[in-house]
């Protein structure tokens, strides 16, 4: 199956349990100007997700996740702001951005809906 849509990206990373609360509180809010830099290497829907024991899952969406990946490298906005987070991280060896293993995408709903010549529904069924 040939993907004609954005490239998704979802990792994880695991926070030092004790540095939760400092962790959750630098990203309220991120400074502005990563924020513009985010944008600018050309990642769109980015969240992160922080479940027990300090399991943080991150994903977000790109055309091109090499260049991202690249931008972001060569950002000294983001230098800083990866060299301010490295601590909150454990077994992680380098620049959390780029550092962190991709997971592997096993369904999609829309690629699967359009493979079969679907569309994706969100009205209401009048099926009982």
């Amino acid at each position: 199956m040939t993907s004609t849509g954005p490239t998704r990206v979802c990792f994880e990373l695991r926070v030092a349990p004790d540095l939760l609360d400092e962790y959750v509180e630098r990203h309220t809010p991120v400074w502005p100007e990563m924020l513009a830099e985010i944008a600018a290497a050309g990642r769109r829907n980015y969240s992160l997700f922080l479940g027990d024991g300090g399991r943080l899952i991150g994903y977000y969406e790109t055309d091109d996740d090499a260049a991202a990946q690249a931008y972001l490298a060569a950002s000294p906005v983001a230098a800083r702001w990866e060299a301010e987070m490295a601590r909150f991280f454990v077994g992680l060896e380098g620049r959390p951005d780029q550092a962190a293993t991709p997971l592997a995408e096993v369904f999609n709903l829309e690629a699967q809906l359009a493979s079969a010549g679907e569309t994706p529904s969100t009205e209401e069924s009048d099926a009982p």
